[in-house]
Order: structure tokens, then C-alpha cells, then sequence
């Protein structure tokens, strides 16, 4: 561990915006083992990864503060590294002693120590990561580094020490997709207080697991370990590909009649087609960018913020999808605030408080304002026009 200075002058907020580039990604998820926390990445950028550069190790007090209260660097990180196709999984350990909840981890590789500097992986250390002694991992053991699968696709709890029962609970999805920024609040319905519990059934130690049908799940390993949410989604998930899929996230830039004669049409998926080059005014090439542009949003929406429901139908799914990624985001324990710049589709700030749950522990919803309908219309406009704004840097 290197010593610290006993004071760091001012500076400016810390930019968290490269944690919503998927070309900077870096999967994360942890495992408690006796007195260590076993920490998993994964780069999905192998060059983010260099063998010869360090991985930097740093604990903060907190997302706003520049001191940390320790840093050090992964020891014998090459052979560490276990090429993964085009990405690269590395693991390490760090004493559980010296850590402790609410502090925020980072993992970034390169020599630089700048304070300010938002690069990596940014990861909040709750009680729930201190205590978890299991993981999900694929059918052959690899780490899967996420919260959803698919329907029919093999994984298993991967623990630590003796493998333990499972129970999983399946429950009735009835989630509703994120309401325009300007919605009033007033007016939203309130949140179910309880869920009915569709399916459960019990898992023998160390079997592999296939969920049969789409929905929310809640696994708990035998032990008295809280549930971890899960969710399962079809085909595949996060992409998008089958006519119904992509219809619905066109919530945002249609009326429910438009989507209505979609559903309907004798062919769905060429209807979807047509729609996008009536925008286009019968330009194909315009067509097939607008395509890309809105389901490439869509599916990074859904590795992004996909919790208890889609990542596309939660209230920063919708803003990435209709605004594109932000300019800026300014993070603290309990919220974030996404900034778009000028000349951006929905210039402005807007602040997602933090809503943490079982099933979702990273979930954000959005603070709605009336203010925000011009903007919002604006943008949804452009996309009616065949229009497409500049995305963020």
C-alpha cells in the first residue's frame, strides 16, 4: 500500500460518463471467501487490459472524494489474465479487514494516480458484497459477471466451500416501462407492495440450472444468504431480434394506436421496417442508420441498467435511448446526475435518485419535471423527422 498525502486541495467533480461507453466496460462481481473479497472482471476491450501496465487498486470513502483511503496495485497481474474470445477475465482478492461498507472501489489499469480520474470500474462496497459467498457463473464455471440470462440458457451458483441447496422463486412480471421525464409524479401509480410468486422449486447442491420461461427470480442458497433477483429474458437478450421486441421499445417515439397497427400487421417485422422508412421518407440508407442507432441504444440500455425489469424500459434506459449516452454524469451514494450539453437532444441535467431493493441494487429512478416536456417532445420530434442529434464525446 502507498502513503497518502494528509490533504488533496479542491478540484473539479469527478465525470462517471465512461462508465455508460460500452467500448470501456468492464463486467464486475464479487465473492466473499472466509476473510478475503474475490473480485471477478471483465474487459470487453482487451487493449483496455495491457499486461505490461498495472491494474490499479483504489478504495474511496466515497464517489465525491479525491483521498482515498488506500490504494495498491494486482500482484502478478499476466498471469492473471484469461483471454475470454475478444475480452479478458482477471481476478484477485483483497482482505476483507480492509474494507468496509459504503466505501466505493475502483479498478483501472495504467500508472496514473489522478484524483480526478473516472476511468475503470466503479463499484459501491455494500453489506450484501461483504456477505456473499456465491456467484453465478456460465455451465463450464466462468464467471457471468450479470444479473439476467436467457430462457433456456445453462448456469449454476458458483460458492465458496461446501456447495449449498438452492430455492428459486419465479414471480409474475408486471413491470411498467419508464413514463416521459415530465410525467407529474402525482400522477403515477404506486409501486406494488408485494409480488405473487408464479413458480418455486428446489436446486441440489452444485447443479446446473435452465430457467424455462422469461420473468423476475429470486435465488436464495441454503444458509440463511438473502435472495439475489435474476432475470430471464428470450432469445437474445440484450439484443433485440424478434418482431414483438421490437416493437415495444418504440413506447417511447409512438402513440399506443401506432403500436396497435404493428402488432397486428400480417407481417410484423417488415411493418417495423416500413415504419422506419416512412420516418426516413422512403431513404433507405437513412432507414438502416436510424435502425442501428435506436436498437444499438436499446440493447446497450439493457447489458447498462437491466435490474428487476429490461434495462430499456427503466428510467435511464429511456433517457439513453431517446437522448443517447450523456455528457456528463456526477455520482454520489444516493443519486446521479446525467448533464447534456447545448445542442445535445435533451440539454439539461437530470437527477435519478438511488432506489436500491433486493432485486435491483443498482436501481435508479428518475426525479420528473414539468420542465422537462419541451425538451422531451424536442427530441422525440427529431426522431418522427428521420433526425439524429450528435451523441455524446
Amino acid at each position: 500500500m502507498l502513503s497518502l498525502p494528509s490533504a488533496v486541495p479542491p478540484g473539479p467533480r469527478r465525470d462517471f460518463s465512461g462508465q455508460y461507453r460500452l467500448d470501456r466496460q468492464v463486467q464486475l462481481d464479487t465473492r466473499r471467501e472466509n476473510d478475503s473479497l474475490h473480485i471477478f472482471l471483465r474487459f470487453s476491450n482487451a487493449q483496455a487490459l495491457p499486461s505490461n501496465q498495472p491494474l490499479r487498486v483504489v478504495i474511496w470513502p466515497n464517489y465525491e472524494s479525491r483521498k482515498p483511503v488506500w490504494q495498491d496495485s494486482v500482484r502478478h497481474l499476466a498471469r492473471r489474465i484469461r483471454p475470454l474470445g475478444t475480452d479478458r477475465l482477471v481476478d484477485f482478492s483483497l482482505p476483507i479487514a480492509s474494507l468496509a461498507a459504503g466505501q466505493v472501489l475502483n479498478v483501472h489499469s495504467g500508472t496514473t494516480d489522478n484524483e480526478d480520474s473516472s476511468e475503470g470500474v466503479w463499484l459501491e462496497i455494500t453489506p450484501e458484497r461483504l456477505s456473499r459467498t456465491f456467484m453465478l457463473a456460465d455451465s463450464i464455471g466462468t464467471p457471468l459477471l450479470r444479473r439476467y440470462v436467457r430462457v433456456n440458457e445453462v448456469f449454476q451458483v458458483s460458492s465458496y466451500g461446501a456447495q449449498q441447496p438452492l430455492t428459486i422463486k419465479q414471480y409474475a412480471p408486471n413491470f411498467m416501462t419508464a413514463l416521459p421525464p415530465m410525467t407529474n409524479p402525482a400522477t403515477l401509480p404506486p409501486p406494488p407492495r408485494t409480488m405473487s410468486v408464479q413458480d418455486s422449486s428446489g436446486i441440489q447442491a452444485g447443479r446446473r440450472i435452465k430457467l424455462a420461461g422469461p420473468g423476475l427470480y429470486a435465488m436464495r442458497v441454503s444458509g440463511g444468504e438473502k435472495p439475489v433477483g435474476l432475470l430471464a429474458e428470450r432469445n437474445s437478450f440484450p439484443e433485440l431480434t424478434q418482431a414483438t421486441e421490437l416493437i415495444q421499445p418504440l413506447i417511447y417515439l409512438t402513440s399506443t394506436a401506432e403500436r396497435q397497427r404493428l402488432y397486428d400487421a400480417p407481417d410484423p417485422k417488415r411493418a417495423v421496417d416500413r415504419f422506419w422508412l416512412d420516418i426516413a421518407n422512403g431513404q433507405q440508407t437513412i432507414a438502416r442508420q436510424l435502425i442501428r442507432t435506436y436498437y444499438e441504444r436499446v440493447a446497450a440500455a439493457n447489458r447498462l441498467f437491466s435490474s428487476y425489469k429490461a434495462g430499456w424500459m427503466t428510467d435511464r434506459g429511456m433517457l439513453y435511448i431517446v437522448y443517447g449516452p450523456p455528457e456528463t454524469v456526477y455520482r454520489t451514494a444516493t443519486e446521479e446526475r446525467w448533464m447534456y450539453r447545448p445542442g445535445m437532444m435533451g440539454e439539461g441535467t437530470y437527477t435519478f435518485h438511488a432506489k436500491p431493493s433486493t432485486f435491483a441494487p443498482e436501481h435508479y429512478e428518475l426525479v420528473r419535471r414539468p420542465e422537462y416536456e419541451r425538451l422531451w417532445y424536442a427530441a422525440v420530434d427529431q426522431w418522427r423527422k428521420g433526425l439524429t442529434a450528435p451523441t455524446a464525446r
